[in-house]
């Protein structure tokens, strides 16, 4: 959903004029230099002043036999020369700080498996191991630090020897294979994950008895020897609680969902820290075996929790010449009766400024309470009351909206919900003025494998809904179903280019008129959530006026390239396209598509998202392009 969405009608100057407002008041400057997102806009980030005794140095290195990766992944450890712009304090500064980069490029080429490699430093031209404890180097330039490195052979594995209970395991199941390339973290992530894979198996006690490599110079090979002890295989024992105040700690034990009696399972403690987490009520949690069996040969395990800021609040601001100013603001409670209940208000007004005056502005307001782990660890209730003033192109509408739901997730990826809703309207379009009172019982099913909800490189997410309804004014019996799947597919090793894909189709059936139900539950497409380039709402069937009616059917799909530029910043090319039907299965008659390019900054919070779009064949007198801004990726 894009936080702010414009078309041709607006221009894009309250970016820079709000955007820095905030930012001024968020950062304020100081008079040498200023950064947003960790870029310096202007001026020199010039932190000398809090070094000690500051010393600058010059730094080569010489990878003389290196190849192109090698070279990098050198140049890469190398924090003197990743530093170079940065003083150290004092001469013996510099001296440390070159021992460590020794190290650092040992294990480099150690990583690349070049175990008969040679690194030599050179500080002010004296051997790094000839310099006296407390050296003095010349000020008047930075002292010169030559490296040199001669890589040397690659290291191949020779002989593989798995003991112990590792003695079971396929070594090339871990990467041990006799003639590859012997690199360190094969070695070490292949010990690592010999245990992890035992604990998985309920041996909580599993460890690591001899993990060896002997690098044999004469034939460039690297014999590997590891041994594990896997221990018992035990029961998951006792769970307790630590660090728990103002939250119940019988609530947490119950909705972590570890029950003493199962199977041990690192996986299953690993699940119950993402579910603690994503409540927001904790500011961490940590869960971990006591590393002992009990009497009964059970592993206890301790859920330690530190609590974070129960209340908050927020309000933000927006402008554009089309759609006027806006504001809005929630306040929030994570933990309202000590079992984690979350209690949220929340109100907004757009369109300040437009000349339709006080008549003509979007209002929201709404109270939601949420009851994690109600009834069962795995359910969910939530309530809602929301009003809400709608202004559209296709419409203009006044709702109260009052609903009830319980959720439940059938397991990590899929989720089933039901609730009823009790919608009042007063809608003012195509067909006139109308009043509307519907009841609906809104049923949906998700199945969600996505890697990353704010910004997914595998994965997919299908939803399927239906929303059997009643209009009581009108005498109307309806249904909504729908169903929507996006799948997504990373290229190269480093998902340097995702493809991203999705489809949504509805239909609704049921008896009466379309002008007996509500403009808001017929179907619309355009926008940022849909066809970039039209305007919100833009497509649909018109009658004999031009006026849009809504349809009973609709068919979106959208492709993107997501492609990284740098690790931050990304571009995006787009199609969509739309087919809305004032018939009950979609017949493509007027297919409406847009495409465009995107811009996308990363952030820890998701990535920042800039759109550009234009339609492809545009109503008559229609937006010839839209500019959307949002948080996270388009879909």
């Amino acid at each position: 959903m894009p936080i702010v969405s414009f078309s041709s009608c607006g221009f894009i100057r309250w970016v820079g004029a709000v955007g820095l407002a905030a930012t001024l008041v968020a950062y304020p400057l100081h008079a040498d230099a200023f950064s947003l997102f960790g870029i310096t806009l202007w001026g020199k980030d010039d932190k000398t002043t809090d070094i000690i005794d500051p010393v600058h140095y010059d730094v080569t290195l010489d990878a003389g036999g290196a190849d192109k990766a090698l070279k990098k992944a050198l140049e890469n450890s190398s924090l003197l020369l990743q530093d170079k712009k940065k003083p150290v304090s004092g001469d013996l500064g510099v001296v440390i700080k070159a021992r460590d980069d020794r190290d650092r490029l040992v294990a480099a080429l150690y990583e690349h498996a070049r175990y008969g490699g040679i690194v030599t430093l050179r500080v002010n031209g004296v051997d790094l191991d000839a310099l006296p404890p407390n050296p003095s180097f010349p000020r008047n330039r930075p002292v010169p630090v030559a490296i040199t490195v001669t890589p040397g052979p690659v290291f191949l594995f020779g002989t593989i020897r798995l003991t112990g209970d590792a003695g079971k395991l396929d070594p090339a199941h871990y990467g041990l294979i006799p003639g590859n390339p012997a690199d360190s973290l094969t070695i070490i992530k292949a010990a690592d994950k010999m245990v992890e894979d035992l604990k998985a198996q309920s041996r909580p006690l599993a460890h690591i008895v001899t993990r060896q490599a002997v690098a044999d110079h004469k034939n460039n090979r690297v014999d590997v020897t590891i041994a594990i002890d896997a221990g018992p295989v035990a029961p998951l024992g006792p769970v307790t609680v630590s660090g728990a105040k103002a939250v119940n700690a019988g609530f947490i034990e119950k909705y972590s969902r570890l029950k003493p009696g199962e199977p041990y399972s690192p996986e299953a403690m690993r699940k119950a820290t993402d579910r603690l987490r994503k409540l927001g009520t904790f500011s961490s949690v940590t869960i971990k075996p006591t590393g002992r069996l009990n009497q009964n040969g059970a592993m206890p395990v301790d859920i330690n929790v530190s609590e974070g800021k129960f209340r908050y609040f927020g309000f933000g601001a927006t402008y554009s010449t089309l759609d006027g100013g806006g504001l809005e603001g929630y306040w929030g409670h994570r933990n309202l009766f000590g079992s984690a209940e979350q209690l949220r208000l929340e109100g907004s007004v757009s369109g300040l400024g437009q000349n339709g005056g006080l008549g003509n502005l979007n209002y929201t307001t709404g109270i939601t309470f949420t009851k994690p782990g109600y009834l069962t660890p795995s359910g969910t209730l939530q309530a809602s009351l929301k009003a809400a003033t709608l202004n559209t192109d296709p419409y203009d509408a006044k709702t109260i909206t009052g609903k009830l739901g319980y959720s439940y997730e059938l397991n990590d990826t899929d989720k089933v919900s039901a609730a009823t809703a009790l919608d009042y309207a007063r809608i003012e379009d195509a067909f006139g003025t109308n009043k509307y009172l519907t009841f609906s019982v809104p049923l949906d099913y998700e199945r969600d494998t996505r890697d990353d909800k704010m910004n997914p490189t595998t994965g997919y997410r299908a939803t399927l809904s239906a929303a059997p309804s009643y209009e009581f004014l009108h005498g109307a019996a309806f249904s909504n179903f729908e169903g929507s799947i996006s799948g997504y597919y990373g290229l190269f090793s480093d998902d340097r280019v995702v493809l991203a894909g999705k489809v949504s189709a509805g239909t609704l059936l049921g008896s009466g008129d379309l002008a007996d139900i509500p403009a808001t539950r017929r179907f619309f497409a355009g926008g940022g959530g849909s066809v970039r380039g039209y305007s919100y709402l833009g497509i649909s069937p018109r009658n004999s006026n031009g006026d849009e009616t809504g349809g009973l059917s609709y068919v979106t799909t959208s492709l993107e390239a997501r492609i990284k530029i740098t690790d931050e910043i990304g571009l995006v090319p787009f199609f969509d396209a739309a087919s809305v039907s004032d018939s009950r299965l979609p017949d493509f008659s007027d297919v409406k598509a847009g495409t465009g390019l995107g811009l996308r900054y990363a952030t820890p919070f998701g990535p920042i998202r800039l759109d550009v779009a234009v339609p492809l064949n545009p109503y008559p007198n229609g937006d010839k392009y839209g500019v959307y801004i949002g948080i996270g990726q388009s879909f």
